[in-house]
């Protein structure tokens, strides 16, 4: 059995806090999945016009040198253009990404119903692959009717996550105590 250096051990209690921290923010994201999402949103936004800022800086610092300076510019102003629509349609921002995903749904599934068909002479079990691409293509045609319940699922699914993984960690805390 594998036992912790004693140090672990005895700040057992930190884990478990940490623990009950994940739980809460777990829960929050399950009663409140919207927000969570939007401020995942918000987050998305202020990263990607930081980084068009400072890419924006990086490429005018180098117009003097060989480095065709003019990518990084159009870079920057992409990320800064993306962010600001992110901060300023933080919604919109996530109908699209959702509706986005649920493009890449459907055309998934039609290629893995495609390639079920093309090797149904190559392979056994040619319908599992049909069948996931059919999945993939319900799904993705279920998203693009109704995206805003793409939005509270994504956001269900980082509580359930936060929620479980809390739950791991207090038992390891607990685990790590009785070692102690």
């Amino acid at each position: 059995m594998f036992l912790p250096p004693g140090r672990i051990a005895q700040d057992w209690w930190l884990l478990l806090l940490r623990g009950i921290a994940v739980i809460l923010f777990g829960l929050a994201a399950l009663f409140w999945p919207a927000l969570t999402v939007g401020v995942l949103v918000m987050l998305f936004g202020a990263f990607a016009l930081a980084d068009g800022i400072l890419t924006i800086w990086a490429g005018l610092s180098v117009r003097d040198r060989p480095a065709r300076p003019w990518l990084w510019l159009l870079d920057g102003v992409a990320s800064t253009i993306f962010g600001i629509i992110a901060l300023f349609w933080p919604a919109e921002t996530a109908v699209a990404l959702v509706v986005l995903a649920a493009v890449w749904a459907i055309v998934a599934g039609v290629l893995r119903m495609a390639a079920a068909i093309a090797w149904r002479n190559l392979i056994e079990g040619e319908w599992l692959l049909g069948l996931s691409g059919l999945l993939s293509v319900a799904f993705g045609i279920a998203l693009s009717f109704v995206p805003l319940a793409g939005i509270l699922a994504f956001g269900w699914l980082i509580g359930l996550y936060a929620l479980l993984a809390g739950v791991v960690m207090c038992a390891l805390a607990f685990r790590l105590r009785r070692l102690a």
